[in-house]
């Protein structure tokens, strides 16, 4: 097929005049069944070098994404150009996933996008075997490499089955952020005389600007301010899920119409705020990283970052998601110092210590344990257990092995002692790129330049696209009249605690503040660990304030607090002097019948569920029967021990259990 032939058939099936030169090098180079690994801009089309060979060739694409809201897009463009396209990924039902497999088995299915993790699937695997794969895409390609920014080890395993392709079936890699080390990487794994292909990384629409600021307050402010005075729509990215709740609600206040997204959504709630966001129905959505990979919206007009991200590589990749319409879009940068903190953090826990390792290879010599066995016997999250099990898989210290029904973990005897040489090149890597990133920060040169230098991009260019190069410096100015809807906003402002259950009459509650963001984690630390006295009464009123915003229009038959681990008589008599100031009376019949642990020792939520199950009983159980509850405790961490209250009370027949807290702590929300 000549470049002229191949492009009437680009215009009568997706409706593109033309294909850029490189694209066109790589359609070539798959029809002639090679190897490619394709390094181009986000925007670029990278996918249009994979999806028009597939319309050609004569049997199934199959597309390794780990992005569910990129396979939801690709799928549903492809859908209406008439290529007939499907995915397989975990927010789709056992059923809906099993008929994908069926009708790619039956030849039905042009292009099928699945997610790496699915290779563990008996399904899928016993499927790969019949089906009459024509190419081979590993899309977001870094995520093979343990060098690069988002490591997956179930990439690891595409691998392995492009090892078993014959000779002649094509293979493409494809992403936007490859620095050489991790390009060489992916290439040596890939093999078969890949073909290299790197493109320019320069995106002259995007403004780049760095905001120097001393504290939240300037950021709030200066984004308020910003989002009432600029056109367009966008995403603010933050570090922590509770940051995406607070700015969200913050630009409620100010009626700027937005929402917050995270990897906690539902796959519901991601969809409908994914459409909402490609219909403009929101000024910006609020973000940890887990938005924006593959979202297909090309008039993003800015991308805000109100924290530091942990590497350069990190921040192309996000910012690349603005201005693909080749328009001008703002890409700011909040920086204060301390804010460092945070990406030290998810350095530490992305690379767990070699300690951990060791706890949890004697946990398995000892026996052979399931992932939530590792976890309760380890005291580790579920993150770094995963990380630890896969490589302790990867060096053959373990393996995965059934026992009945349950597949678990058990130590190979005769096993390599454990290399930590690669753990530690990794750490040392990452905290050289958030260096990097700091020395964007200060760096007088073209910031545009700096990151393509960075990329392997090193081609000569003169940049005026930032605010070392031309444009105007962004300064923090005051704004007594926002300043002063802030200070409202925080007395008016109660994180939500989300408990509710199908098999309790627990029902959502309120806290009067975050514990971490106020002068209310200080107060209650004062009172319950340096002999404080008392719970000060400004707590009491900002509870009071929080409890007649969430349930003034109720009425309660009984308060009942939770009984104390350390803290002594601090929680009872704040209930007391709540139960007063409400009319609602008190009792103190709940009491603990048996010993529990401070739930702040735990790392898991399988240890939290295990301290506090079974631990309390009602003295009077008949009075519990049809009643409404406030349930009242100081701080609220990963809910177990409210919602083992609210189990138990159930189960005596309380008809409604609403919990109100003082503080709600921001512990444990270092992830998307």
């Amino acid at each position: 097929m000549t470049r002229e032939e191949a492009e009437i058939l680009l215009r009568n099936r997706f409706g593109i005049d033309r294909f850029y030169d490189e694209q066109w090098d790589v359609i070539q180079l798959l029809l002639k069944g090679e190897r490619v690994l394709l390094i181009e801009k986000t925007g670029y089309g990278k996918s249009l070098c994979f999806q028009f060979p597939s319309v050609i060739l004569p049997g199934i694409t199959v597309v390794f994404s780990p992005l569910i809201a990129l396979m939801r897009d690709q799928v549903n463009k492809l859908k209406s150009l008439g290529v007939s396209a499907e995915c397989i990924n975990s927010n789709q039902t056992t059923g809906e996933n099993l008929s994908v497999i069926e009708r790619a088995k039956s030849g039905a299915i042009k292009i099928l996008y699945i997610a790496p993790e699915r290779q563990d699937n008996s399904d899928w695997t016993e499927a790969a075997r019949t089906l009459k794969i024509s190419l081979i895409v590993v899309d977001e390609a870094h995520c093979i490499s343990v060098w690069g920014h988002d490591f997956r080890p179930s990439f690891r395993r595409i691998i392995n089955l492009v090892k078993l392709l014959p000779k002649g079936l094509p293979v493409i890699a494809t992403t936007a952020t490859a620095t050489t080390r991790v390009e060489n990487d992916v290439a040596s794994q890939i093999g078969g005389g890949i073909t290299i292909i790197r493109g320019r990384l320069l995106r002259e629409n995007l403004r780049l600007y760095v905001v120097k600021v001393r504290n939240e307050d300037e950021k709030m402010i200066w984004l308020g301010k910003y989002l009432l005075n600029n056109e367009g729509s966008g995403i603010i990215y933050t570090g922590t899920r509770v940051n995406t709740e607070i700015y969200s609600k913050w630009f409620e206040y100010l009626k700027i119409p937005s929402t917050s997204y995270s990897a906690g959504l539902d796959a519901a709630t991601r969809v409908e705020t994914e459409k909402g966001l490609k219909e403009n129905r929101w000024k910006c959505i609020i973000s940890t990283n887990a938005l924006g990979m593959g979202i297909d919206k090309p008039d993003i007009r800015f991308i805000i970052h109100t924290q530091i991200p942990q590497s350069p590589i990190h921040y192309y990749q996000e910012i690349g998601r603005a201005g693909r319409d080749g328009l001008p879009a703002d890409i700011i940068l909040f920086y204060n110092p301390e804010d460092k903190s945070l990406p030290v953090s998810f350095i530490e826990g992305g690379r767990p210590s070699a300690r951990k390792y060791e706890q949890v290879m004697a946990a398995i010599r000892h026996e052979p344990l399931g992932e939530k066995d590792l976890m309760r016997k380890t005291n580790l999250k579920q993150t770094p257990v995963r990380v630890i099990k896969s490589d302790l898989m990867e060096q053959g210290i373990i393996r995965e092995a059934l026992y009945g029904r349950s597949k678990k973990f058990e130590y190979i005897p005769g096993a390599p002692k454990l290399d930590t040489s690669v753990f530690e090149q990794l750490r040392a890597l990452k905290t050289s790129e958030l260096d990097k990133m700091i020395d964007y920060v200060e760096t007088r040169e073209s910031r545009m330049k700096f990151l393509c230098r960075f990329l392997g991009d090193s081609t000569n260019t003169e940049y005026s696209n930032c605010d070392n190069t031309g444009l105007e410096k962004i300064r923090i100015t005051e704004d007594p009249v926002l300043l002063k809807k802030l200070e409202d906003f925080r007395g008016d402002y109660f994180p939500l605690l989300d408990v509710e259950s199908a098999k309790s009459k627990i029902v959502n509650g309120v806290a009067s503040s975050f514990y971490g963001v106020s002068n209310v984690g200080n107060a209650i630390h004062r009172s319950k660990y340096e002999n404080g006295g008392e719970f000060p009464d400004f707590l009491l009123i900002q509870t009071l304030r929080a409890f007649r915003k969430r349930f003034g229009q109720e009425k309660f038959d009984i308060i009942i607090c939770v009984p104390p681990t350390i803290s002594g008589d601090l929680v009872r008599n704040f209930a007391v002097k709540l139960s007063g100031t409400l009319k609602i009376p008190i009792s103190h019949e709940l009491v603990k019948c048996r010993k529990t642990a401070e739930q702040k020792i735990f790392e898991n939520s399988c240890l939290k569920t295990d301290n506090v199950r079974d631990a309390f009983s009602y003295n009077n159980p008949e009075n519990i029967r049809g009643k409404k509850i406030l349930l009242i405790d100081d701080v609220f961490d990963s809910g177990a021990t409210i919602k083992e209250i609210g189990r138990y009370l159930t189960n005596l027949g309380a008809a409604n259990i609403a919990p109100l807290v003082i503080a709600k702590t921001i512990g444990g929300d270092l992830h998307d």
